[in-house]
């Protein structure tokens, strides 16, 4: 990501994105440059708008609902099985109506 963000930031600062520049922007946050992660970046970002990209909006992702907590889960079981007794119960005492 911080790769990325190294070309963001020589991007922003109107600085051609290129191997040395993302280099040195890297070595200036204290980060150890992969050279071969440098060219990835360097090579993808050819010819792209990236001021076009930015000005785009963008969708909101989804989130997915947060796993409940064991507890919770065993509660809701507990309450199904309740439930599910109650209308056995019920039915039962429907038959000595009818009876």
């Amino acid at each position: 990501m911080e790769y990325m963000y190294s070309a963001l930031l020589l991007h922003s600062a109107g600085k051609k994105i290129d191997e040395e520049g993302v280099g040195k922007v890297l070595k200036a946050a204290g980060v150890k440059a992969d050279e071969a992660k440098i060219k990835a970046i360097v090579s993808s970002l050819e010819g792209v708008n990236i001021d076009e990209i930015i000005s785009k909006p963008v969708a909101p992702v989804a989130q997915a609902a947060p796993e409940k907590p064991a507890e919770e889960k065993k509660e809701e079981k507990k309450k199904k099985e309740e439930e599910k007794v109650s209308e056995e119960e019920a039915a039962e005492g429907l038959g000595a109506l009818f009876g």
